[in-house]
């Protein structure tokens, strides 16, 4: 039986586009290329996530999904971590449709398509980094030594997966394999690591270790995509009809277009804050974005959700987080 120690969650790059589409006017001139960037990376959470189905067959072995980790001054992040007695395994997880073509000679992975041809970084320089960044990472923390084998799977069944001589060359085909391949690639890999390096205790000290070490991706996306703040609408959404915005009245929200009350909108609204906004929130500031009439309408919100916060009274910011 396999343990689950980090579960897959939506990421957050996704919820804050997805935010962001909510709260851009229906013309806005980014539209579209924030539709694109959110269908692909949609795309690509559906491939980590098709490689459940295979990895519940899985016995003895941690799994942790989505860990991002500290390397110096920076972060790196893995799609998925299987950690067994006998060796780790990083898996690289592609859902790309097409032909890929592994450029050997250049180091690019080249996707083609009838509409076009593209070029993206090689996943295994990406992978084979990985290895080492988490190699490093082990021996930061003096864990115990155990080998790390990569995987790069592209999950879309169909793709045509080439190197730039038109054949998989066998180092290649060792590197890169579709998602049903998955296990019995695992299954080569334990018999050739078929002596037992961690003990159950060790396997548990190693999780345990990986998850107080992971720390949560905030990007900026609205600066990234040069969208202004005054941009993003303000006010509580309509759970039924998407209007913005509601209006607060004997402590409901109610909608002016299809009349449908809500005694909660407010926290759809305030999960929007914090993906486009800020982690904190002023009285003043909850006030205006939720388009309330009073201070003492918004300092009752505030005190109902039960946020911790820091400053005086006057300067009170109350603080919310990405992971709830």
């Amino acid at each position: 039986m396999h343990l689950i120690v980090k579960n897959r969650k939506l990421p957050i790059y996704i919820r804050k586009l997805e935010a962001l589409l909510r709260r851009l006017p229906a013309q806005h001139v980014k539209r579209k290329e924030i539709e694109e960037q959110l269908a692909r990376r949609r795309a690509g959470y559906r491939g980590e996530q098709s490689l459940d189905y295979y990895l519940g067959f899985l016995i003895n072995y941690f799994i942790l999904h989505d860990l991002r980790l500290p390397d110096r001054d920076h972060h790196f992040q893995l799609d998925t971590l299987l950690i067994s007695p006998y060796f780790i395994l990083i898996l690289e997880v592609k859902n790309i449709s097409g032909t890929l073509i592994f450029d050997d000679h250049f180091k690019q992975l080249i996707r083609v398509t009838p509409e076009k041809e593209e070029g993206f970084p090689d996943p295994i320089l990406q992978v084979e980094r990985h290895r080492d960044q988490l190699s490093g990472w082990l021996s930061g923390q003096k864990l115990e030594k155990i080998p790390i084998e990569t995987l790069v799977v592209i999950s879309y069944p169909n793709t045509v997966i080439k190197n730039t001589l038109l054949n998989l060359a066998p180092h290649l085909s060792k590197k890169v394999i579709h998602s049903g391949h998955l296990l019995t690639k695992i299954k080569a890999l334990e018999t050739l690591h078929s002596k037992p390096l961690l003990t159950p205790q060790q396997l548990k000290k190693i999780s345990r270790k990986l998850l107080m070490s992971h720390t949560i991706s905030n990007p900026a996306v609205v600066p990234q995509l040069q969208i202004q703040p005054h941009e993003i609408l303000t006010g509580v959404q309509c759970p039924e009809c998407s209007l913005l915005p509601m209006i607060r009245l004997h402590a409901k929200w109610i909608c002016p277009s299809c009349g449908s009350l809500s005694r909660d909108a407010h926290f759809s609204a305030l999960n929007d804050y914090k993906l486009l906004i800020n982690l904190t929130i002023s009285n003043r500031e909850l006030k205006d974005f939720l388009h309330l009439s009073s201070m003492y309408a918004s300092s009752r919100i505030l005190h109902s959700m039960n946020l911790p916060y820091s400053g005086s009274y006057k300067n009170r910011r109350y603080m919310m987080s990405l992971d709830d």
